[in-house]
């Protein structure tokens, strides 16, 4: 086996396609060919052959880095099937049958389906090629996703050729795209931030459970013993606000037009009820006050109440799913509220013993972004200062606050209000910039697809159908608009983020750390304390390694707040 590697020697980081079942054996695939090793301990061997010959495993999708990360099997370079077919095509929802169909040019609604029968048998699912993945008409045979492939050793090599094979025809496909170089660049480290993903997903995120209990306890009371001690916690939360109105009204609470209604009758308009827009009416009547404290208890309770914390918390970790890619823009995303944690449970994130967290963040990372995709020379120079909003404040003679309210809205679209007028003036200082903002809503608006500065393709050709109703199609046309100027932005700060933490996460290896949470432009990595500083040190300057793999103006500074911490909620006051 391993001499079948040696001819890798020439390129270390060939694609091999790979394919494993630990109760078998382990499959390859090379350009050159397939070989199967029949072994009860594969991810050995894979560990052993990254080492000698640190090639680029590709697979079809996570089973396969799920199965490796069970074993403590950590690689540096992969490629992910399914994960670079979402780059390429955009959306989330790729098959295996689907990605291999779409590559080949074959229609996706031919594609078998277990259980057609008669006319639509395969004549060599059962003959001399049955160890084929392919059909005669070029799709994979259904039973081969549906588990086939790990029935033997020889099937697992085959299912590696196949993976193989598909990742070659992406190549092709994304030395298509404007920046081939950085198109396979994004793919390598797509592929690398999913396996991340997995890692994450096994060594979950440190939790003292006794704490969290307490923090649940001070909001919620008690921990509930039955449905009725429920239903009481309940009608205690809703007493908190109804007692603050005439018992004449009967209110839902959980309707936000039944509370819409009731906050007008008592002289309070809002266009709706959400928290950021109560916060702004909070002092014209106690109730709003009322209202607030129980929109966080009822959401403590409904998403993060003690039921949450019995069925995501084990043996001292907090434990969900992760994804590379949310399907639109290319963030990453997670279950379990590992995005979404409030703040009140921060303090239960817990270094074990003898252990830190090491907490950074990039820094006013999505105007940076937009001056390195629009390399506008101005805006480039706006981000050699620490507080880039400052700069931009002085150009245009307007307070810091109204200058960062004014490039965030010009992002996100956001046109009216009292950042109108420091908008045009955006538009005067930085015109390469607000350009390249333009150009994306024009897309958008016309269901024009966009591509990220990395290649990711952003769909905007979807959506339902307006023809007909002006007004709709207008209010549509400006909606895709606003999503694709932000839409821009906000990927290829996804495809930083992630070669950041995928640089932190092969850095860090050799002090015993993991990176146990993303979260949007926020890393938490956990260390053995006494590596704590050097950790830091390697977050903090992977920063610049990763802009300067990734930024297409190198003259972008980037900045990351990087802190040594035991809980989470100590964060802020460390930075």
């Amino acid at each position: 086996m391993v001499a079948r590697f040696r001819q890798l020697d020439a390129d270390r980081h060939s694609l091999v396609g790979v394919a494993l079942d630990l109760n078998i054996g382990i499959g390859f695939a090379i350009a050159d060919g397939q070989v199967s090793v029949s072994t009860l301990d594969p991810a050995a061997l894979v560990r052993q052959l990254d080492a000698e010959f640190s090639p680029r495993w590709v697979w079809w999708d996570r089973t396969t880095a799920r199965m490796l990360a069970d074993n403590d099997t950590e690689i540096d370079r992969c490629w992910d099937v399914l994960v670079v077919q979402r780059l390429l095509y955009g959306g989330w929802r790729w098959s295996i049958p689907l990605t291999w169909a779409a590559l080949n040019g074959l229609d996706a609604n031919d594609i078998p389906e277990l259980g057609q029968l008669g006319l639509l048998d395969d004549p060599v699912a059962e003959g001399p090629n049955a160890t084929s993945p392919l059909g005669a008409d070029g799709h994979i045979r259904p039973e081969w996703p549906d588990g086939r492939w790990r029935e033997d050793t020889e099937r697992l090599a085959r299912w590696a050729g196949l993976a193989l094979n598909a990742a070659t025809l992406q190549t092709a496909l994304l030395q298509q795209r404007p920046d081939p170089e950085k198109a396979i660049r994004s793919a390598h480290a797509e592929s690398a931030a999913e396996l991340l993903c997995i890692e994450m997903e096994v060594h979950g995120l440190p939790i003292d459970e006794t704490k969290a209990s307490e923090i649940l306890a001070s909001i919620l009371g008690p921990r509930p013993g039955n449905a009725i001690d429920e239903d009481a916690q309940r009608r205690n939360r809703d007493e908190l606000v109804l007692s603050r109105l005439d018992p004449a009204q009967e209110v839902n609470l959980r309707s936000s037009a039944e509370v819409k209604s009731m906050l007008r009758r008592l002289g309070v308009e809002v266009a709706d009820t959400r928290a950021w827009r109560l916060e702004r009416v909070r002092n014209e009547h106690p109730v709003v006050d009322a209202l607030l404290e129980w929109r966080k208890a009822e959401r403590m309770a409904t998403t993060y109440g003690y039921r949450w914390l019995g069925e995501h918390v084990r043996e001292g970790r907090l434990r969900g799913s992760w994804s590379s890619s949310d399907g639109s823009a290319g963030r990453m995303t997670a279950t379990a509220g590992l995005h979404n944690l409030p703040s009140d449970l921060r303090p239960a994130i817990v270094a074990e013993s003898a252990h830190v967290f090491v907490r950074a963040d990039l820094g006013q990372i999505e105007p940076r972004v937009l001056a390195a995709v629009s390399n506008d020379p101005a805006f480039v120079r706006a981000t050699q200062h620490d507080d880039l909003y400052l700069p931009v404040a002085q150009e245009l003679s307007v307070p810091r606050e109204i200058a960062k309210v004014a490039v965030l809205g010009a992002m996100y679209g956001a046109t009216t209000g009292e950042s109108a007028h420091a908008l045009r003036g955006l538009e005067s200082t930085y015109p390469i910039a607000m350009g390249f903002l333009a150009e994306a809503a024009r897309s958008g608006r016309t269901k024009t697809d966009v591509l990220t500065v990395g290649g990711r393709l952003i769909q905007m050709s979807g959506g339902a159908d307006t023809e007909g109703d002006i007004d709709a199609s207008r209010a549509a046309a400006a909606s895709r608009g606003r999503y694709a100027r932000n839409a821009v932005i906000q990927g290829a700060a996804a495809e930083l983020f992630k070669i950041w933490a995928v640089l932190v996460r092969s850095r860090v290896r050799p002090f015993d750390a993991n990176v146990v949470l993303c979260l949007h432009d926020e890393l938490l990595v956990h260390v053995p304390e006494q590596f704590g500083r050097e950790v830091a040190e390697i977050v903090a300057s992977s920063v610049g390694d990763a802009a300067h793999y990734w930024s297409p103006a190198t003259d972008v500074r980037f900045l990351a707040d990087v802190s040594i911490i035991e809980r989470w909620s100590d964060a802020k006051a460390e930075g």
